[in-house]
């Protein structure tokens, strides 16, 4: 994600359902940067995160600690959001808007999974998408309690 409002929105988005960690990988922006603040409206403060060089790293340590992956991807193989039933707690993978997540870090994914699309577009901006994502596994794992 090169566009730093969009890591400024995942920032916000992150907040908002009190994300455990935000992980930045790769040529991804990071804070601080001045266009990610502004998105952000702070929440780069209040989201614990850490950068890193390459994907591998945080997706080891946390399927060590018994964390799905989940990487969010349209194929074949992939299990619509509405119907996905997560094993909490979960990591997900975004990748680039366009190319999607590189075929190494796919293959790492426990569960593919695709945000379903009715329109002519079968994409959304990535922060979109994280919004999307992030509310339907909020419900899910406030479901859970209920």
């Amino acid at each position: 994600m090169r566009k730093h409002r969009n890591v400024g929105s995942f920032f916000r988005t992150s907040d908002a359902v009190r994300l455990e960690m935000l992980y930045p990988c790769g040529i991804t922006a990071y804070p601080p940067k001045s266009a990610i603040s502004k998105t952000a409206l702070g929440a780069e403060e209040s989201v614990p995160w850490q950068h890193h060089a390459h994907a591998l790293e945080p997706i080891a340590a946390l399927r060590s600690r018994g964390y799905e992956i989940a990487a969010i991807e349209t194929s074949l193989h992939s299990v619509d959001l509405y119907e996905w039933k997560p094993a909490f707690p979960v990591c997900i993978l975004f990748g680039h808007e366009v190319d999607g997540l590189r075929l190494e870090l796919l293959a790492l994914a426990d569960t593919k999974v695709r945000i379903p699309m009715v329109g002519r577009k079968h994409s959304l901006n990535v922060a979109t998408a994280a919004g999307v994502v992030l509310y339907e596994l909020l419900r899910k794992y406030r479901s859970l309690s209920s």
